[in-house]
């Protein structure tokens, strides 16, 4: 049987970004090829939702994935959750 933490790690959920005043598009751009592994105009159509919208979903997969991920986004300096 699964540990109750294993078996909690691979739930599924969403990361999304949040928009702030700090950024600029080429490092949101750079940081969602670098670490979600888009393509550049998958990047850059996240980033511009991010901007008119105010927050956009970059990623779905494993809590444990997802955590590596937020961790390196806001390393980077971004405003993310895991939802």
């Amino acid at each position: 049987t699964l540990s109750s933490s294993s078996a909690a790690s691979d739930v599924y959920k969403r990361q999304v970004l949040y928009n702030d005043d700090i950024n600029t598009f080429d490092h949101v751009i750079n940081c969602l090829i670098r670490i979600c592994q888009h393509d550049l105009i998958q990047a850059e159509q996240c980033a511009w939702l991010v901007h008119s919208k105010g927050k956009c979903q970059v990623k779905s997969g494993k809590l444990s994935d997802l955590r590596k991920r937020l961790s390196a986004l806001t390393q980077n300096g971004l405003s993310a959750q895991i939802e």
